[in-house]
C-alpha cells in the first residue's frame, strides 16, 4: 500500500464529505461516526460528485437523484444507484492536534449484496 497525505483531520468538520484527488483520482472524504472513509467521488447512476452529497451516518447520500452508498463497502443502498463504488484505504498519522489523513489510492471494490 502506497499512502499519500490528503488533509489534516482538523479540515474534515464531522458529518461533511470534501472532495480531495489522490493522484489522479477524486475522491470524497468524510470524517463520520469517529472514522475517515475515503470513496470515488463520481456516483455510479448519474456520475455527478459525491462529495456535495448529504452524509446520514454512515452513508454519503447523492444529490441529484438520491442514491446512497455505504461509505465503509461503497455497496448501493437505495435506488436508482445499482452498482458499487470503489472505496480506499484511509488511516490517521499523528496525535489529536496534528492528525494527518493520508490514503491509498489503489480502489477497494466490493461484490455487490444479494438480497
Amino acid at each position: 500500500m502506497s499512502f499519500e497525505a490528503v488533509c489534516a483531520l482538523a479540515d474534515l468538520p464531522p458529518g461533511q464529505a470534501r472532495r480531495h484527488t489522490v493522484g489522479d483520482v477524486a475522491m470524497a472524504v468524510v470524517h463520520t461516526e469517529g472514522q475517515v472513509y475515503a470513496v470515488n467521488d463520481r456516483c455510479s447512476h448519474a456520475d455527478v460528485s459525491l462529495s456535495e452529497g448529504e452524509v446520514m451516518g454512515c452513508l454519503l447520500e447523492c444529490w441529484l437523484h438520491g442514491s446512497a452508498f455505504d461509505l465503509a463497502t461503497g455497496l448501493p443502498q437505495s435506488p436508482p444507484a445499482s452498482q458499487p463504488i470503489a472505496t480506499y484505504a484511509v488511516r490517521i498519522v499523528g496525535d489529536d492536534d496534528t492528525a494527518t489523513v493520508e490514503i491509498d489510492p489503489t480502489p477497494i471494490i466490493h461484490a455487490k449484496e444479494s438480497r
